[in-house]
């Protein structure tokens, strides 16, 4: 299972599902956008920071931080990486850790929901071959989920 399905599947569904409506309700948005304002959402796409990132960032400021003022200050900042790193393996092994809930319910998304939403867009403006029959937006979102 890749990381992208074990940080869903370790979120509650609602978090999941309010993370989806917000997706679709953007694409639906930009159902009769320009393809420059496409492009921009694309690119803002981009530079979106996935859960992974904003993990991996976190956990390696906060080592970095408790092993520094561990030398510097005092040894019992060394705590804090000894926290810290725990977390951070149980997360590359299972796909879960203390902070993803709260992370998932702030709204931060994993690299796979980003890019599907990418991947929607991408066919609004034109990429790709939308089927006849529905609404843009809607085949769009058919599919992202197929």
């Amino acid at each position: 299972m890749d990381t992208a399905d074990r940080v869903r599947e370790h979120t509650d569904q609602e978090v999941n599902q309010r993370i989806d409506s917000r997706m679709a309700e953007r694409i639906r948005e930009y159902a009769q956008a320009d393809p420059a304002a496409l492009s921009a959402r694309m690119a803002e796409l981009d530079r979106e920071w996935d859960v992974e990132r904003l993990l991996e960032t976190n956990a390696s400021m906060l080592a970095f931080t408790g092993l520094a003022l561990g030398v510097l200050r005092d040894r019992r900042w060394l705590l804090l990486p000894s926290i810290v790193l725990p977390f951070l393996f149980q997360h590359a092994i299972q796909g879960w850790c203390p902070p993803l809930p709260v992370l998932r319910r702030m709204g931060f998304r994993t690299r796979e929901e980003i890019d599907r939403e990418k991947y929607a867009l991408k066919m609004l403006r034109g990429d790709f071959e939308i089927p006849t029959g529905l609404p843009r937006a809607e085949a769009a979102l058919r599919a992202i989920y197929a």
